[in-house]
């Protein structure tokens, strides 16, 4: 039997648990991504706080907002689409 076949044969016999699985697979994505976003926040901070008073960064503020909005952005869809996958679940 081919893996795709048994695959397909597992979703037939157990779709609630293949979809609860497929919602936990993004949850911990989501989170994952969310946790890393707010962890490279506070290094950022950290970094910042700790350079000389005379010292120029060169970084560029506006750009790593941009790409934490996005993050989180992305984190808050795969959190959402996990929610709603596990409600489907729940209905089958």
């Amino acid at each position: 039997m081919y893996p795709l076949q048994a695959a397909w044969m597992y979703y037939l016999a157990h779709p609630a648990l293949v979809i609860n699985s497929l919602a936990l697979f993004f949850a911990v994505n989501g989170s994952w991504l969310w946790i890393a976003t707010q962890l490279r926040g506070v290094l950022n901070a950290q970094r910042i706080a700790t350079a000389p008073q005379g010292a120029e960064l060169s970084t560029d503020d506006q750009a790593t907002q941009r790409s934490n909005r996005l993050f989180y952005r992305v984190g808050a869809v795969a959190l959402t689409l996990a929610l709603l996958l596990s409600l489907i679940s729940t209905q089958l």
